[in-house]
């Protein structure tokens, strides 16, 4: 069952990025970390936006981790760890689930000092399991454990989010 349609997603986008910009309205650059493959595309789409509405300073970056074993690995960060001294940082995801990959994409920030760090999904479930608050979200849904949330932004022309 589709969720949100290519147009409705580009309308969220947009929406999001007026609220980054307003709760980040005083600084002069902001630091998007996308998880993984979709986290990142939908990290780049929020760039694009805030660069049409700002002329904020926006740096893109991708978090490396393995969601099914995230301790299997270490959680890897593409940016020098020195980029994020004092900036602002947004943890970027298509869907916050039981939040564990958000938790565990926390982990490299735990040895720096940034001056803030917010997390950005486009779809926000209500069923954590771990201590996640995230602070911009396309659409919260109520959903049961079984239903598995599919974000689809490999066709830029066709966006869609299902319910399956």
């Amino acid at each position: 069952m589709q969720i949100l349609n290519h147009p409705q997603l580009i309308q969220k986008i947009r929406r999001l990025s007026i609220e980054i910009l307003e709760n980040n309205y005083n600084q002069k650059k902001l630091i998007l970390a996308g998880i993984n493959n979709n986290g990142y595309q939908f990290a780049e789409l929020l760039k694009q936006e805030l660069s049409r509405l700002s002329d904020i300073e926006l740096q893109l970056t991708r978090i490396k981790i393995n969601p099914a074993k995230p301790t299997s690995e270490d959680v890897a960060i593409e940016l020098d760890k020195s980029e994020f001294k004092n900036k602002v940082v947004i943890i970027v995801d298509d869907v916050a689930n039981t939040g564990r990959t958000i938790f565990f994409a926390f982990k490299p920030f735990m040895d720096l000092i940034t001056k803030k760090i917010e997390v950005a999904v486009i779809i926000d479930r209500m069923h954590k399991s771990f201590p996640i608050k995230v602070d911009y979200y396309g659409l919260s849904l109520a959903t049961t454990l079984k239903d598995n949330i599919v974000v689809d932004l490999s066709d830029e022309n066709n966006f869609t989010v299902h319910l399956e």
